[in-house]
């Protein structure tokens, strides 16, 4: 069986058709992938190797956003020479943010913080003030 070349091209095109679909649809599957978090804190730890802790929202969203953010600043105390981890509320830099949009390609993983636990105990201590 002998096809002419106008048949061949729109073969070809309509490979090419079904594959774009295809990908267009499990392009939008993913996307729409809705995770539900009941804890109120979670940690993230971003591929540049900075944790955060907040409220995050929009999981499965190309860009979710971190609220209520906190992270460890490590130091040194001056009277024994140890090093000393200190909470950190985010807000005070200079631009004064309230919130961190998330490029979600950049989450290397996102983890509870459980309500018992030091960080939260923490965040707790830090709101009372």
């Amino acid at each position: 069986m002998k096809i002419n070349g106008s048949s061949k091209v729109n073969t070809i095109t309509g490979i090419a058709v079904a594959l774009f679909i295809t990908f267009f649809i499990s392009q939008n599957a993913r996307s729409e992938t809705k995770v539900k978090l009941t804890i109120e804190y979670q940690a993230i730890l971003l591929s540049n190797g900075q944790a955060y802790f907040g409220k995050l929202d929009g999981v499965g969203s190309p860009y979710p956003v971190l609220t209520d953010v906190f992270y460890v600043q490590t130091g040194v105390n001056p009277q024994t020479n140890q090093p000393v981890n200190t909470l950190v509320k985010r807000g005070n830099e200079w631009h004064a943010p309230d919130r961190m949009i998330l490029n979600a390609e950049h989450i290397i993983f996102i983890e509870t913080v459980n309500p018992d636990s030091a960080v939260a105990k923490l965040i707790a201590e830090f709101k009372k003030k």
